[in-house]
């Protein structure tokens, strides 16, 4: 018998349904024949680490990460293990703890060596990798993570799993543009953001979280540059689509884009978006 799995505390509904249901199949093996269900159950605990972290919940977000991570290990998936160690990582960094997080990024690049080079794992965890580097402030480190992460484009069509990998290198700009806003790079930043907006209108099914992002980070570009016109227009069309979409990730953000405003905040239309900012609130 390989492992009986805790049900953890954020767990609601058809979510504990079938981490109930896994542990009793678990529970009941007898003859060693689990690793399709530690995969699911991996799976699962990912996606529950999903919903935690976009409703802001971070302890119960890095838990379920903890738990796929280990539930992975356990079925030597290490593709699925890598992506578990990328979430976790996700955590550290939204917290502001990017030296921990290129630690754990550093290890899931190690896992995902180990894992199906058809798949886009590795370089998921180079995409990552540069944010946790910007963060730091390490332009060359992060240019590096990013040279290795488009490599994905390399890949034959259908490498990525529409699971828990969902990286096929069109997010690359979004990336991009987004490290050059952390590292202060304004002109490059903007060029590839627009592009990245522009390829966003086209593209059919790009999330309100991922234009929501880029439109946040357009608004950060202005800020920076101490221009209200700018902040103003792109937060205002970021805020819309966090009224819209309800997602935690993206009031997030924004609530990280008024920390930008600085002597801008006396302007009083600027002042106005911080407040609707304020009371969009978060899940």
């Amino acid at each position: 018998m390989a492992a009986t799995l805790r049900d953890p505390r954020q767990h609601r509904g058809h979510s504990r349904d079938q981490l109930s249901t896994l542990n009793e199949a678990l529970a009941a093996d007898t003859r060693g024949n689990s690793r399709p269900l530690l995969i699911a159950a991996a799976d699962l605990f990912q996606l529950a680490g999903e919903v935690s972290f976009d409703a802001n919940r971070y302890a119960d977000a890095a838990a379920a990460y903890s738990l796929a991570a280990s539930v992975s290990k356990e079925a030597g998936a290490h593709d699925l293990w890598a992506c578990a160690l990328v979430r976790h990582a996700y955590v550290d960094m939204s917290e502001g703890r990017h030296r921990k997080a290129a630690q754990i990024l550093a290890a899931a690049e190690r896992v995902a060596d180990r894992g199906d080079s058809s798949l886009a794992t590795r370089y998921w965890v180079a995409s990552v990798q540069a944010e946790a580097h910007a963060g730091l402030g390490d332009l060359a480190a992060c240019e590096h993570a990013l040279a290795r992460a488009e490599k994905v484009q390399d890949l034959t069509t259908g490498s990525t799993n529409g699971g828990w990998l969902r990286f096929d290198g069109d997010r690359l700009a979004d990336e991009r543009g987004a490290r050059y806003v952390q590292l202060g790079h304004l002109d490059p930043a903007e060029e590839t953001l627009k592009r990245a907006l522009g390829q966003a209108v086209l593209a059919a099914g790009h999330s309100y979280r991922r234009r929501g992002a880029v439109l946040t980070d357009l608004a950060a570009i202005g800020a920076k540059r101490r221009d209200p016109e700018q902040l103003i227009a792109y937060g205002r069309d970021a805020l819309g689509l966090a009224r819209a979409s309800a997602s935690g990730y993206v009031a997030r953000r924004l609530q990280a884009l008024c920390d930008e405003f600085g002597p801008l905040s006396r302007d009083r239309r600027v002042a106005e978006l911080g407040a609707e900012i304020a009371a969009l609130g978060t899940p």
